[in-house]
């Protein structure tokens, strides 16, 4: 666990100093952010952060961001694109993660506990059938299909973004697609640290960058990554994350190792959309599959995005989402 800590707070002061020495880029057309946080209790006493954006009777998202235990941060370039539409969104960060209460005990890493927390934020927020949208990225989107297996009733709209409904599906493409697609050798040495559980060795991130997270994870050289990027891996849950994802970053191992909803798909009635990406860590294939079980399901295929579709394949998928969102 320390040498995760390790590790995952080295790629963290890369990025970031990688970033500190790329000139800042212009905003073309800043967003007006709403400063209308609330700390919402939730069963425990705890308080978790939430952030109103704009204002529409009609459409309520509710933004879930993966991990588990990042950051809403990463969602933050959806603001240029929302801006001036009929869409209220809300930024949240779950228990345990950056501007809510910290979380360091495991028995409260569960799914059912996560569930029950973001209703709970829902019945705080007012949101209803009529209104509330839910968009769920990465281990968010597990979260978001356990919610509407529980609670659709509440819902007018489900987004299950870059998230298979099976971690032993995902295991397996990422054991038998993405592997093969490095170099053998480069394979062959990740591989071996795993196996050795070497997570801390620095040589184990420096095959990953360029290998893995600038292929599959944001398709951008990792020294101009976007600070709401970096700021949402400096920020995140560490101990959370390793014991839920598990300590690998090329595959799933922890907590959430065995979870698969794929065959209970079909009882989400709800509208829903299904978001892919070309060159995303989840099969996009699999995601397709997934819209067409969603009895009220569509896709939406982010063709040059990876796992951050939202930043390197902006257009589409944010276009998207508001397509949806507005019903045409």
């Amino acid at each position: 666990m320390k040498q995760t800590r390790i590790l995952l707070m080295a790629f963290t002061l890369l990025l970031l100093n990688g970033c500190a020495n790329t000139p800042s880029k212009e905003v073309v057309e800043p967003a007006p952010i709403s400063t209308d946080i609330k700390m919402i209790e939730i069963v425990g006493g705890h308080k978790v952060w939430t952030q109103k954006v704009g204002s529409s009777d009609s459409i309520k998202l509710l933004l879930l961001h993966g991990g588990p235990g990042a950051t809403h941060e990463y969602f933050k370039n959806l603001d240029q694109y929302f801006a001036g539409k009929d869409i209220e969104y809300y930024y949240y960060d779950q228990f345990g993660s950056h501007n809510s209460d910290p979380s360091n005990n495991p028995a409260d890493w569960t799914i059912d506990r996560f569930v029950e927390e973001v209703e709970s934020v829902r019945k705080t927020l007012g949101l209803n059938a009529s209104n509330f949208y839910l968009l769920g990225h990465s281990w968010g989107g597990i979260l978001a299909m356990e919610y509407a297996l529980k609670y659709q009733q509440n819902l007018k709209g489900l987004i299950i973004s870059n998230m298979m409904a099976s971690i032993p599906d995902y295991n397996n493409f990422a054991k038998n697609v993405l592997g093969p697609q490095m170099p053998p050798e480069v394979l062959a040495e990740i591989t071996q640290l795993e196996a050795d559980k070497d997570f801390g060795n620095p040589q184990y991130m420096a095959l990953l960058i360029p290998h893995h997270y600038e292929e599959h994870i944001l398709r951008m050289p990792a020294d101009t990554w976007p600070d709401e990027v970096n700021n949402a891996f400096a920020h995140i849950n560490q101990d959370m994350y390793v014991a839920m994802q598990g300590p690998s970053e090329f595959g799933a191992s922890g907590l959430l190792e065995f979870w698969d909803q794929k065959n209970r798909l079909k009882e989400i009635k709800t509208r829903s959309l299904v978001i892919g990406a070309s060159h995303d860590t989840m099969d996009p294939d699999h995601m397709e599959w997934m819209s067409n079980e969603l009895p009220n399901g569509s896709f939406l295929l982010c063709k040059k995005g990876s796992h951050m579709a939202m930043w390197d394949d902006a257009d589409t998928y944010a276009n998207g989402i508001i397509k949806f969102l507005l019903g045409n």
